[in-house]
């Protein structure tokens, strides 16, 4: 299928273009797939399983930014705490200058 692209407008053009991309990424996935199924036949024709060459699936690693327990509390307010991480909060600050030590404030 030859496409005569000189007689095509821009928006012809761009709609070509896109789909040509389309199809370019369908193609690939299609021999990633085909390259996968080999991987696996050939892996059990030879009586192992995928776990057996390549190792349990690790677990999703540990994400950034979870919560941590709390390791200080505000003595005025017992709902604001502050896990030891990050900025200090003002209370935090506010108790230091008061002249608390921070053992004073631990949970």
């Amino acid at each position: 299928m030859a496409v005569d692209i000189k007689n095509l407008n821009h928006t012809q053009l761009k709609d070509l273009i896109t789909k040509a991309q389309i199809r370019q990424t369908e193609l690939s996935k299609e021999k990633v797939v085909k390259l996968r199924d080999k991987v696996h036949a050939l892996i059990k024709a030879e009586g192992y399983t995928f776990e057996d060459i390549f190792g349990q699936a690790r677990g999703k690693a540990k994400r950034a930014g979870s919560p941590v327990a709390p390791k200080y509390r505000n003595p005025a307010n017992p709902a604001q705490t502050w896990s030891g991480r990050g900025k200090r909060p003002h209370w935090f600050n506010d108790a230091l200058k008061a002249g608390k030590k921070e053992k004073d404030l631990a949970i």
